[in-house]
């Protein structure tokens, strides 16, 4: 497959704090980031490297519409008025373009100082919650082995108290794979009407981490989901994974990059100015350069990272090329091609059955969301169908 003869709209990840955090989450696999800059000892981005990542991002887009995500480790351990630097700098270098800046956390650091600052200025917050207190406080606790549930309750509280968009990033592992229901209800209480997963997949010295989440288990739990949201939530909730997958099946690009042909267009910016392929392989091999040196756009759009995006697709196992459900995801995200085929290729996801156990059983769903969609109608419409009313009988 040929580099795209267009350039896909550039996203950066930008990592004002680098690889710290107040809590230790068991399988964080960014905190280690730090052993990358053994001899520094401010992981701080400075204000004059705030500015010149700025003004390259400006300049890398053509469209009137620029989102900024802020990412860690834990992006409110950076004073306050970092970010309020940054609005100034958007509002001097954006020329009146439509700015939106999206911020992750761990939802334990809210003051109604920051809650009140982020209304102020529509920031959307993502915040990290693996599920109710039983599966989230598994593997998210501090670094002294405290659970971290209440804290960020009391965090979506502090939102809601001041209207703050949010949604929720929830983590599946190996425990909280086991309760679908109870995961997707818990975001559903706290009026959560976006709802993001990843599944986690991490190696310890080359073998399997203990929390990962089994792959048929997988395929279970987006099964289970699914079949709730589909009889009553269309519309209402959005499941980014249904979201997706309804975009590949009608021929679209998904919003989630795991599910895409082509990645490469979400780079990250380290707290010094380096610039890497990907949030996940922020490794010396992936490193495109430093914003002090080169532009953003020269480095997202330079062969090495369209090379990177490419290999999405032309790195696939002839199983996974063979596959009905290849448009469904992909190959799914390259840093999960950890298995072999039956034939002893390498590059097969870890995830693989899972997946094909999902789209196998959503296909009927998703072709007939297909059909509203190109009729002009509601995908909503499939919860008055007989599709779900035979199901809802059984």
């Amino acid at each position: 497959m040929s580099s795209p003869s267009f350039r896909l709209p550039i996203y950066m990840m930008t990592k004002p704090i680098g690889a710290i955090c107040n809590l230790k989450c068991a399988y964080c696999y960014y905190l280690e980031k730090k052993d990358l800059y053994p001899d520094v000892r401010n992981y701080l981005m400075s204000e004059d490297l705030l500015e010149r990542f700025i003004k390259q991002y400006m300049e890398s887009h053509s469209a009137p519409d620029v989102l900024f995500t802020w990412h860690g480790g834990e992006t409110m351990m950076r004073n306050i008025n970092f970010y309020k630097k940054a609005v100034e700098l958007q509002k001097i270098y954006g020329k009146g373009r439509r700015i939106e800046n999206s911020l992750q956390t761990n939802g334990t650091l809210f003051t109604d100082e920051w809650c009140r600052f982020f209304k102020d200025n529509n920031f959307l917050i993502g915040i990290s919650v693996d599920g109710p207190q039983h599966c989230h406080d598994i593997y998210r606790k501090d670094k002294k082995g405290r659970p971290s549930f209440h804290k960020v309750m009391e965090g979506v509280s502090l939102l809601k108290k001041h209207n703050v968009d949010f949604n929720i990033l929830g983590v599946v592992n190996n425990y909280n794979v086991d309760y679908p229901l109870e995961f997707y209800n818990f975001f559903k209480s706290i009026e959560c009407t976006f709802i993001q997963f990843s599944p986690i997949v991490e190696l310890i010295n080359g073998d399997p981490a203990p929390w990962n989440v089994p792959s048929e288990k997988w395929g279970d739990f987006l099964i289970t989901i699914f079949d709730e949201w589909v009889k009553k939530d269309v519309g209402t909730y959005y499941v980014q994974y249904f979201d997706s997958t309804l975009a590949n099946w009608i021929g679209e690009s998904p919003s989630m990059c795991t599910l895409a042909k082509i990645c490469g267009n979400s780079g990250v910016v380290e707290f010094n100015g380096d610039v890497y392929s990907c949030d996940h392989f922020v490794y010396p091999k992936y490193k495109l350069g430093n914003i002090q040196d080169k532009t953003i756009s020269e480095m997202m759009h330079s062969k090495e990272q369209l090379e990177f995006g490419t290999d999405k697709y032309d790195k696939l196992p002839q199983e996974c090329l063979n596959c009905q459900y290849l448009f469904a995801c992909y190959g799914e995200c390259p840093k999960n091609r950890l298995l072999k085929t039956r034939k002893g290729e390498s590059g097969l996801n870890y995830l693989c059955r899972g997946y094909y156990k999902f789209f196998n059983h959503v296909a009927p769903y998703m072709d007939f969301m297909k059909n509203e969609l190109i009729n002009q109608r509601p995908p909503s419409n499939i919860m008055h169908s007989n599709l779900v009313k035979k199901r809802g009988s059984i």
